[in-house]
């Protein structure tokens, strides 16, 4: 059986690169999500970007980053 998190490493890894003019946007997903507000999703739509490209990079920088803590975290336990 495959080990999940070994997964969502995987897929992580695989994720395209995002676009330059979304990365103030995926630091701030990265750094303080719980700030992301429908008007950080609108301005991104007015840039030209799709729903699907918005979700897509959205939630590889929210895997990343949890798995960097998560990485974090064990480093510190053991």
């Amino acid at each position: 059986m495959a080990d999940p998190i070994e997964e969502l490493r995987g897929l992580a890894a695989g994720a395209p690169a995002p676009p330059a003019a979304m990365a103030g946007y995926l630091a701030k997903v990265r750094e303080r999500a719980f700030t992301v507000t429908d008007d950080d999703v609108e301005e991104l739509r007015s840039e030209g970007f799709t729903d699907d490209e918005i979700f897509e990079q959205t939630v590889a920088v929210a895997l990343a980053e949890g798995l960097r803590r998560l990485d974090h975290a064990r480093a510190m336990i053991e």
